[in-house]
């Protein structure tokens, strides 16, 4: 089984200064926004549908910045699972946070240096080179 799901690394810049929106899933681990594709939606949609519904931030993306690759086994029938996760870079417009308290404990802004800090000591290892390319990308070098 193979499923398919898109999220991003959402920025702003205020007030001159550059932060990046993290959440806390339920299992407490910092991560990105993410979610399936659902039918006939493309992966950018995906990806912007997922922040918004997340985190309550309407975004548009800047570019695609990686593909994760991992398996899993499902929870209810136990079949092993083909996971592919396509991240953009995407810049908040608008929105108030919101976390959807269905599936996310929190949602936080953090600087660069904080995001990198959250993501390598509370996040997930195969999220660690699209938080670094996001990075790269404002020249911030970790």
């Amino acid at each position: 089984m193979i499923e398919i799901s898109a999220g991003g690394v959402v920025y702003k810049e205020e007030n001159g200064e550059l932060q990046f929106l993290l959440i806390e899933d339920r299992y407490g681990k910092r991560t990105l926004a993410k979610g399936k594709q659902e039918p006939g939606e493309t992966l950018e949609e995906n990806a912007l549908r997922e922040v918004l519904e997340e985190t309550g931030v309407r975004g548009q993306i800047i570019k695609p910045l990686y593909t994760v690759h991992y398996q899993y086994k499902h929870a209810k029938t136990g079949e092993l699972v083909d996971k592919e996760v396509h991240y953009y870079l995407i810049e908040a417009l608008s929105g108030k946070l919101a976390a959807q308290i269905e599936e996310i404990n929190a949602v936080h802004w953090r600087s660069p240096a904080d995001a990198w800090h959250d993501q390598v000591t509370q996040g997930y290892s195969n999220n660690d080179q699209v938080m670094k390319l996001a990075l790269h990308h404002f020249g911030i070098e970790v």
